[in-house]
């Protein structure tokens, strides 16, 4: 860990002076106290009077409610410690009772101790990266070469860890740049809406985030520092697109088609990785009439930066987290903006949503030794699991339809007083905007000023159905036409697909297709499917995070079994492992089972999470926590193995 401090020194990102004594006052109390557990020992920071106060919000209170004389005998702690240079820490894993203790202490409230391990690694204490018991040679290990399909999120962090491990690997993406949804959503307003500091990797180069909840064009460039870092664009394809792949038995190998500018060629790699996620393959809806219509129409995913909105009548088709991120963009921008809507949404209000990040505090997260790994922390946990009980059905409850159980009541009349203290001048917009289904039902949303843009005058909420196109706009079901020049269709993706897309076939010519049929897809831990060895599909059925989180942290616990997996068989000699029906069925019918108490099976409501049949096949059902306990370590006891092709 660098710890490396210089208070006086010209910081050359910024042109002016900035030391410790001025950056402190804009730092997080809850943060620094753990600074100091780990650079003097003393766990009396722990204790009262400097124990923060419990505060749920999901950007809380840098003063941590401490009073104020407190704060300044806390924040002069920290300076005096770096009079005379950087000091070495004490601590720098405080191990499982420790950081347990340090947890409970920076939160205000219990944490249980199945999260210590997990933090530990989290916040980079020790590593997280599969080993060897001793690393093969060279020739051993090229003849293990694995293809990843995408270059998003999850290739990028299995990337990184088949690099650390020397296991060769092959990246190919079918756009001309890596990046995933980041690349290929540009619409306006395209951004994340989990906290930048917890939505990035738990390895590699620390980011200057500009605020607390960036744009698409900021994380694209951190995604392509971070494959800058760990030399991923040596071993990347682009304009290149895997057509099809199938497991040969007798080369126990799988055979791929790739599509390249020029032309098609074989690639014959030991495993196969399907990292292209669930959501990036646009499935607009399709309307009567739409042919006809002479303006210009598209899906929000295929947005281009020609696209001019200025004095244009724009229709937005669709009321999810693509539609609350791109209306307020443009509203101010086009002459009228039509939204159309089929369901309301339930938002959460943030407070510093937009804000930046403070001078100050980007110095601490800079240079300050342990500052960024706590202010991750501090974020991982308000978008961690802490929701997952006020989602879980109380059969008790007199009230399913409005709400799942009493916590989650309260959290219905918290989020409709917000929407109506936005629409306090629009009694006309409440009841097209307070939805009947109960909280956090579909994918979580957050305000961005959403509400308020309903209320301008040259913005208006439909919620007639459309009827169909004609040559000048929408005509909805009231025989009403409006008048657009652009539409966009913001309804969503092909999610049901996922892996079985690439047109894969494994053991016996089995087609995934066919294993998936009726929009049904399931696979062990969300990443193997019995038939098809080698095989691992990243962020796959049931392994999406919907109570919370980030893609990235589950990206890091698949990469982490992925590897781990290819490191036991090369260890132990195995040419091929195929997950075992029993264990597959097994684990499907746990995760139904769970998903039965789950919110997302409530009925009256429609989301992408669940298929025509009424089955969650997309979300997990499991804590963050339980995850990563799940795919920490493989057992290759759960898989039928093959054992090493004689050469011929």
């Amino acid at each position: 860990m660098n710890i490396e401090l210089s208070p006086k020194k010209v910081d050359k990102e910024r042109d002016k002076q900035l030391d410790l004594s001025s950056a402190i006052a804009e730092g997080d109390i809850r943060v620094l106290l753990m600074v100091l557990v780990h650079l003097t020992g003393d766990e009396k920071w722990l204790e009262p009077p400097y124990r923060p106060k419990r505060d749920v919000r999901l950007i809380p209170d840098p003063d941590a409610g401490v009073p104020l004389e407190i704060q300044h005998e806390i924040r002069a702690a920290v300076v005096k410690l770096f009079e005379h240079g950087a000091p070495q820490p004490v601590i720098t894993d405080p191990g499982n009772e420790l950081i347990l203790r340090m947890m409970r202490a920076t939160l205000g409230e219990n944490v249980a101790p199945e999260y210590a391990p997990l933090m530990r690694e989290e916040l980079g204490f020790v590593p997280r990266e599969a080993r060897w018991a001793k690393r093969p040679a060279e020739p051993v290990l090229a003849r293990h070469h694995v293809l990843i399909v995408g270059c998003g999120v999850c290739a990028i962090a299995l990337a990184a860890a088949l690099g650390n491990l020397g296991i060769p690997y092959t990246i190919v993406e079918k756009n001309d740049e890596l990046g995933g949804t980041w690349y290929v959503n540009r619409y306006p307003g395209c951004g994340v809406d989990t906290p930048n500091h917890s939505y990035s990797y738990s390895f590699g180069p620390r980011n200057p985030w500009t605020r607390y909840f960036c744009q698409r064009q900021e994380l694209l460039d951190y995604l392509k520092t971070v494959a800058a870092e760990y030399g991923i664009r040596d071993h990347l394809r682009l304009g290149t697109e895997l057509t099809s792949s199938r497991w040969d038995e007798h080369k126990r190998r799988w055979i791929s088609t790739l599509k390249t500018s020029g032309g098609e060629e074989t690639f014959e790699s030991t495993v196969l990785v399907s990292a292209i996620g669930q959501l990036n393959d646009p499935f607009p809806a399709a309307f009567k009439g739409q042919e006809n219509f002479a303006g210009l129409k598209l899906h929000s995913a295929l947005w281009n930066d020609d696209i001019k909105l200025d004095g244009k009548q724009v229709a937005v088709i669709g009321t999810g987290a693509t539609a609350m991120q791109l209306v307020p963009s443009i509203a101010d921008r086009a002459a009228s903006v039509t939204v159309y809507q089929r369901t309301a949404q339930w938002a959460r209000p943030v407070k510093g949503y937009s804000d930046p990040i403070t001078e100050g505090a980007q110095w601490l997260l800079a240079h300050l030794p342990f500052y960024v790994q706590w202010y991750r922390f501090n974020m991982f946990w308000r978008y961690g699991d802490g929701l997952l009980p006020f989602l879980r059905k109380d059969p008790a409850w007199p009230h399913p339809e409005r709400s799942v159980n009493r916590g989650n009541d309260r959290h219905r009349q918290e989020l409709t007083d917000f929407i109506l203290s936005e629409l306090k001048d629009r009694p006309d917009l409440v009841e097209k905007c307070v939805p009947t289904y109960p909280p956090y039902g579909k994918r979580i949303l957050l305000d961005n000023n959403w509400f308020k843009t309903l209320t301008k005058p040259n913005v208006e909420l439909v919620t007639e159905p459309i009827g169909h196109f004609a040559r000048e706009g929408i005509v909805t079901a009231d025989r009403k036409l409006r008048r657009h020049d652009i539409i966009v269709i913001s309804t969503g993706f092909r999610v049901t697909e996922m892996t079985a897309r690439l047109n894969i076939s494994g053991r016996g010519g089995k087609d995934l297709r066919e294993a998936w049929a009726n929009d049904n897809p399931t696979a062990y831990l969300g990443l193997t499917v019995p038939g098809f060895p080698n095989l691992f599909v990243m962020l796959g059925p049931n392994s999406g995070p919907a109570h919370g989180g980030s893609v990235i942290f589950q990206s890091e616990c698949q990469s982490r079994y992925i590897s781990a997996a290819v490191v036991q068989m090369i260890e132990q000699g195995i040419a091929a492992i195929d997950v075992r029906q029993d264990v597959h069925d097994r684990y499907i019918r746990d995760v139904d089972a769970e998903h039965e108490q789950l919110i997302w099976s409530h009925p009256g409501m429609t989301t992408y999470y669940r298929n025509k049949q009424g089955r969650v096949f997309s979300a997990m059902p499991w804590r963050f926590v339980d995850y990563w306990a799940m795919t920490h370590d493989p057992d290759l006891s759960q898989y039928r193995q093959t054992g090493a092709q004689p050469a011929s």
